[in-house]
């Protein structure tokens, strides 16, 4: 079987903000290292829960800049170029591509709604953009809308640089037929940290991952439990998670998760509005949990 690219843990990483709500230059750099420690296949900044709606075209360069700095050979580089115009997304993927990224993730246009025949063409433009593999996201619950297994394997038929999907529905009949019904050289990969085990039981290609952000080794390590058989340690890897999956939506991502980073000492608690720090009883909660786990003291 031929190497996939895009396949195993792939991170979403947060954007670090000084106190300014400038770019944390220092913090994005130990981030990255941080992943290629925890053996992270791929890192992926400037994404939704890198807070992109908040970052202009030049921070969008200078981060992934950073990131494929940091990262060298040791670590594919996949940026988020996304946004609900179809030509303002061509150009976010230009400026992506440029920058330095070795593949673009774009996120379906939200809010708007497109037909089946919209998303195609969105996607169509954007393949004919950028040389680069693009990974289309899919994520109803925040767009409002889904792009269709048939749309999907429709543009992976049509473009060879439509290279995989992240499917962060929960719609188990969708990823069956993604699954099943697609070419050699794409992938299928969960965006649902809670649904890694059995996205990987049906012949996923792997995850990408909000909790890799606090713990990328164990995120890797459950899916090579998986990949290799070893299922009841890969139960117990997924049981000790569980509640961290959960807690990283007890509000809008990515509020909990860089609260978590924070308390990690790995990041300012900082925001770029309209986020706001995490109401107190949700802190209280998820140190708890950070405790349980042995990230924090």
């Amino acid at each position: 079987m031929t190497k996939k690219l895009i396949a195993g843990s792939a991170v979403a990483l947060v954007t670090p903000f000084k106190e300014d709500h400038s770019l944390d230059k220092n913090a994005l750099r130990h981030l990255v290292q941080f992943h290629i420690a925890g053996g992270t296949d791929i890192v992926i900044p400037c994404g939704t829960t890198g807070e992109s709606p908040t970052l202009t075209a030049d921070e969008q360069s200078e981060i992934i800049g950073i990131v494929r700095e940091e990262a060298g050979n040791k670590i594919l580089v996949a940026a988020g170029a996304g946004t609900n115009a179809t030509n303002h997304a061509v150009a976010l993927a230009r400026n992506a591509e440029n920058a330095g990224a070795q593949a673009i993730l774009s996120v379906a246009p939200y809010y708007n709604k497109p037909s089946q025949e919209g998303y195609y063409e969105h996607y169509s433009r954007l393949a004919e953009a950028v040389t680069v593999p693009i990974i289309v996201y899919n994520v109803p619950g925040r767009t409002g809308s889904n792009v269709t297994a048939e749309t999907i394997l429709r543009l992976a038929g049509d473009h060879k640089n439509i290279a995989a999907v992240k499917e962060a529905s929960v719609n188990i009949n969708q990823i069956m037929e993604l699954i099943a019904c697609r070419p050699a050289n794409f992938s299928v990969m969960t965006g649902e940290d809670q649904l890694i085990l059995p996205f990987m039981a049906l012949g996923g290609d792997g995850v990408i991952s909000v909790a890799a952000n606090q713990v990328p080794a164990e995120i890797k390590k459950l899916l090579t439990e998986i990949r290799e058989g070893n299922l009841e340690e890969a139960r117990d890897i997924n049981n000790r998670l569980r509640k961290l999956f959960s807690l990283n939506f007890i509000e809008s991502n990515p509020v909990p998760v860089k609260y978590s980073l924070s308390l990690m000492g790995m990041i300012k608690e900082v925001y770029r509005l309209p986020l706001v720090p995490l109401q107190q009883e949700h802190k209280d909660t998820m140190r708890e949990e950070l405790r349980n786990l042995g990230l924090v003291s």
